[in-house]
């Protein structure tokens, strides 16, 4: 008897939950969204959603602006992990490679107050690219300062100093040219202005630390930003492959 097809084979395999993934894959989406995206009716895209949920490929965190709103996350280190067990199944000799840096490239990070995940997704960003890619980050109502658990975290978990760094509006950024721009927020998502040259956008939603008010909110934030940015650099590298591409 043939051995079954490893479960991330037999779950991503379905047509749907595939387009399901890739759209997922580009930042968090609400099931409207999804809906639109794939052209299916909702309850369709709800129970594949499930299913995904079910594999933990997929998670659901409430909206931060609208309550009734939930938006969809794709686990991309399990995703990772799930593929290179399937590479392994195989054969042995199949292995991911990690994607070279990226070159010049402008991003864009914003939140509500820039005082805690969009300078920390900045900062963690350009650690991890060495200063290779241009990193920005901004807010529609900018704090008077950073949060001070967004300056011990940095530091503590990464050595990374931001405490001279101050938060600066979008409207100081409004006419720079960004090839991603990154929305960290739920509320910031629906009011963020469209800029020139038709950066390529997307969601990522991250609850504010600040106002979790629990023990080790900012570290978690952390790990979950960085995270994040790891697996945003195989998308920079694809998106500069393009530009330079003749």
């Amino acid at each position: 008897m043939a051995p079954e097809p490893p479960a991330f084979v037999r779950l991503a395999a379905h047509p749907l939950r595939w387009s399901l993934l890739t759209a997922l894959a580009g930042g968090d989406l609400r099931v409207r969204e999804l809906v639109e995206h794939v052209g299916q009716p909702q309850n369709l895209v709800s129970y594949h959603l499930r299913l995904l949920r079910a594999g933990g490929l997929v998670t659901a965190t409430r909206s931060s602006f609208d309550g009734r709103d939930s938006y969809y996350h794709l686990d991309l280190d399990r995703c990772a992990g799930a593929l290179a067990e399937t590479g392994a199944a195989l054969h042995p000799a199949l292995r991911q490679e990690t994607p070279a840096r990226p070159g010049r490239l402008a991003v864009l990070f914003v939140c509500t107050g820039n005082s805690a995940r969009s300078p920390i997704a900045e900062a963690l960003l350009r650690r991890r690219t060495g200063g290779q890619v241009t990193v920005t980050s901004a807010g529609s109502h900018p704090k008077a300062a950073l949060h001070p658990g967004a300056v011990r975290v940095l530091s503590d978990e990464f050595g990374i100093d931001v405490a001279g760094q101050r938060p600066r509006h979008l409207d100081t950024v409004a006419g720079h040219r960004f090839d991603h721009v990154i929305t960290v927020c739920d509320k910031v998502r629906e009011v963020c202005p469209e800029f020139p040259h038709h950066p390529r956008r997307r969601h990522w939603s991250i609850p504010d630390p600040a106002a979790a008010r629990a023990p080790g909110s900012f570290a978690r934030t952390v790990a979950e930003l960085d995270t994040r940015v790891r697996h945003l650099l195989p998308d920079l590298v694809a998106a500069q492959d393009k530009e330079v591409r003749p």
